[in-house]
């Protein structure tokens, strides 16, 4: 059966829907950056997707091809993630979203090397006659962080925020979001299949002790 990072890692995947404080290792992500608002129907977030499932794709079916990955095992695709800011504010304005900034990212597992990555860009990019030259490989140590389930629309993201930022301030924390830590969010649901109600998305902000 394939490795599904979702069921064997659920602290990081799985939290309740009240928030908890967690340490998140160093991980290695495939990701692209942007900007703009991520619902418009040809936004350059929708374009991040498409970049990022191609690279997933070739590298988790690079088994079938004469490319070996040392170490490789079966495993399904992580979640998409993203890391959301704006300039000028530590919060994210949802009334705002055409100056949102991103990073869109998909784990990898960690027996994907730089050496690997490179050769499935080299390879989507003969394959797929594109261009993946946005897509990035990149090492991301999270730390110390506060993260909570989030049911229901994104707009109404705020609302949990909140409650985590509460939290955290009772349990002698403070939101640390700086240049190198962000708003982060995984994507449990797809949006297409889910409806908005349902839709299960972790919220995750770094801290620090006061």
């Amino acid at each position: 059966m394939a490795f599904d990072y979702k069921k064997e890692y659920k602290e990081f995947y799985m939290p309740k829907n009240k928030p908890s404080i967690i340490r998140i290792p160093k991980m290695n992500y495939i990701a692209v950056k942007g900007k703009g608002n991520p619902n418009e129907e040809n936004s350059e977030y929708k374009q991040t997707i498409s970049l990022l499932y191609s690279i997933a794709f070739t590298i988790k079916m690079s088994y079938k091809g004469s490319y070996k990955i040392e170490g490789y095992f079966e495993y399904v695709v992580p979640p998409l993630e993203g890391l959301w800011w704006q300039n000028g504010t530590e919060e994210l304005d949802y009334n705002r979203k055409d100056t949102m900034e991103f990073i869109s990212m998909i784990r990898l597992p960690d027996f994907v090397k730089r050496k690997d990555f490179d050769w499935a860009i080299n390879e989507a990019t003969n394959k797929k006659k594109e261009d993946f030259s946005k897509v990035e490989f990149l090492s991301y140590d999270e730390g110390l962080c506060v993260q909570c389930m989030h049911i229901g629309s994104y707009d109404n993201e705020p609302k949990t925020i909140e409650i985590m930022k509460k939290y955290v301030e009772e349990n002698g924390y403070e939101i640390d979001i700086n240049n190198n830590r962000f708003h982060h969010e995984i994507y449990l649901s797809d949006p297409r299949r889910c409806d908005v109600s349902r839709l299960k998305t972790v919220i995750r902000y770094p801290i620090r002790k006061k």
